[in-house]
């Protein structure tokens, strides 16, 4: 029997944990965390629970966060958006090497993670239930590792070094080109100008169309100026709304 959507998306994800968590990586990264695997549970429930349908924009971001995906296991997944909105909550277990200032505390995370909250309050104020924004849409990160320097500082995935950056960025190109020949998406839309790139290398030979938005972050000073207008024009220009 064919397998559903929602099913290859967890089999692919599951590759790419594997395959990204046995990299090894050199300074300036010195921890190393991977949500698909202490978390799991939970970004399963994401792919199963909205993840079985063809998707027109697929939303496409950089690597999880200190306070979002890294804590809840879901792209961009700042805890209240994930809990409220999206209906999710699970168990999250920690990874093999914690940094004293950057624990993983799971739902019980009480710091809120602004390139979520901005990203999901978005598509909440616009689409009011989570049912109704993913008949259309999905979001998925390019990276699934988020990376840390000796000091707690979030290391983005652009400023890894060259060998173990090339590997990685090999497992997470396959593995957007299976999220891409699953859900069939018109659009990629990358949140920021890295992952729009990546999007260009791995799926440009596809008939895919590729667009951008501003991402979120408050250490881009341009999105602390009404980032969710800002977006709003920029998806309305492309005409993916």
């Amino acid at each position: 029997m064919r397998k559903n959507r929602a099913e290859i998306l967890v089999a692919a994800a599951r590759q790419l944990a594997e395959t990204a968590g046995v990299l090894k990586f050199t300074a300036p990264v010195a921890y190393v965390y991977n949500p698909l695997d202490y978390a799991w549970p939970a970004h399963e429930t994401y792919l199963r629970k909205f993840g079985n349908s063809r998707k027109r924009v697929l939303f496409l971001g950089m690597n999880p966060g200190p306070f979002g995906m890294a804590q809840t296991g879901i792209p961009f997944g700042e805890v209240a958006a994930v809990r409220d909105w999206l209906g999710i909550h699970a168990t999250v277990g920690k990874p093999p090497r914690e940094h004293p200032k950057r624990p993983v505390q799971g739902f019980a995370c009480p710091r809120s993670e602004v390139s979520g909250a901005r990203l999901w309050g978005l598509f909440g104020n616009r689409f009011v239930t989570a049912g109704q924004f993913f008949a259309a849409h999905f979001v998925v990160n390019y990276c699934p590792l988020a990376f840390l320097s000796a000091t707690g500082a979030n290391v983005t995935p652009d400023k890894l070094p060259t060998r173990p950056a090339a590997e990685l960025f090999a497992a997470c190109d396959e593995h957007l080109r299976q999220v891409v020949a699953t859900l069939a998406p018109e659009w990629i839309v990358g949140v920021g100008d890295f992952a729009r790139r990546r999007a260009e290398a791995a799926a440009g030979a596809t008939p895919v169309k590729l667009g951008q938005i501003l991402h979120p972050s408050p250490a881009s000073p341009a999105a602390n100026r009404d980032w969710a207008g800002q977006a709003t024009r920029q998806l309305e220009g492309l005409k993916v709304w």
